[in-house]
């Protein structure tokens, strides 16, 4: 029987939008929350099965009316990119339905297959994940589809960047310097765009912390194409604002030992994570309330800033 008061947490349209799409004598016995998200509310829905056993699904549903305007966009990216990797061995989420202009749903929504595992931002048992990750990551780059999906976009500029107050103004005065010039040239390949830590799952053993197996790649909504780069400085950041900023240049390095192809300079590499890099410092407050929400509570927006000025000079150090 349907939890009534949990069911009642997916709106009515969209509830019976999902009904339609289940198998003939299945039922949604469950919903559940998912936290972690930015742009848009994310649902996992328990479905009762006909021999009495249960399947899980995620709803995907943009609310906030600056991504509601982008939701077809972004949800045509996202199809798209399901579509490429059902045929393949990266672990990505089966499509199910999608209502990119809201036609039957209260919003603009995707439904998918659930995948096992759970998101890890811990410190403990990181070394055993940044291979798994860079490993990971090597193989979506591997992919050439049939049809490129949509061109990558980087909307930072010297203009936009935000210095975090105390950072090393040398250093961010010289890495800003570095995004001013062009673009290096560059082999385009297949993007998740977003690969990070909050996006990947693990099966982790309570008991045994180090035996993580990477189980799955979610989000694939800003999917694109262009330089292997740009996915890994977009992880490299994260993995230093989360853990330090010697693992955001241990992340790079692990990249390499899988079998990666970073830009062929040093000064193109410094491009791309420079890049990446100062885009954070423009959306500091709300990645750190995400992390914490998730439970590591000492990453205040302060103590992120301060981790962001470390790996900016760092890499300043390292590459430039």
């Amino acid at each position: 029987m349907t939890n009534r008061d949990e069911a009642q947490a997916v709106r009515p349209l969209t509830l019976a939008w999902v009904r339609r799409h289940l198998e003939v004598g299945e039922r949604i016995v469950r919903t559940e929350a998912l936290h972690g998200g930015i742009t848009a509310e994310m649902r996992r829905l328990t479905i009762g099965t006909r021999d009495g056993g249960t399947r899980d699904l995620v709803l995907r549903s943009y609310v906030d009316p600056f991504y509601v305007e982008r939701a077809e966009s972004l949800l045509s990216g996202e199809v798209g990119a399901l579509t490429l990797l059902a045929g393949t061995d990266v672990p990505a989420p089966g499509l199910v339905a999608v209502d990119p202009t809201a036609t039957h749903c209260e919003y603009p929504s995707l439904l998918m297959t659930h995948l096992a595992g759970r998101t890890v931002l811990d410190d403990e048992g990181l070394e055993t994940r940044v291979p798994l990750l860079a490993r990971q990551l090597v193989a979506i780059h591997a992919l050439r589809p049939a049809e490129r999906p949509r061109e990558y976009v980087a909307l930072t500029t010297a203009d936009t960047v935000v210095v975090p107050k105390g950072a090393d103004a040398a250093a961010w005065a010289a890495a800003i310097d570095v995004i001013r010039e062009p673009a290096p040239p560059y082999e385009g390949r297949f993007l998740h765009r977003d690969f990070q830590p909050g996006n990947v799952l693990f099966d982790v053993l309570p008991s045994k912390p180090g035996g993580a197996r990477l189980s799955g790649v979610v989000d694939w909504a800003a999917a694109s194409w262009g330089p292997a780069d740009l996915d890994v400085a977009h992880c490299s950041t994260n993995l230093a604002l989360l853990h330090g900023p010697a693992w955001g240049l241990r992340f790079a390095e692990a990249y390499e030992e899988a079998g990666g192809v970073p830009a062929a300079t040093a000064s193109e590499r410094l491009y791309w994570r420079v890049r990446s890099g100062l885009a954070f410092s423009e959306e500091v407050q709300p990645v750190a309330r995400q992390w914490r929400e998730a439970g590591r509570a000492e990453l205040t927006t302060r103590a992120v800033e301060e981790r962001l000025d470390a790996y900016v000079t760092a890499l300043m150090d390292a590459l430039g």
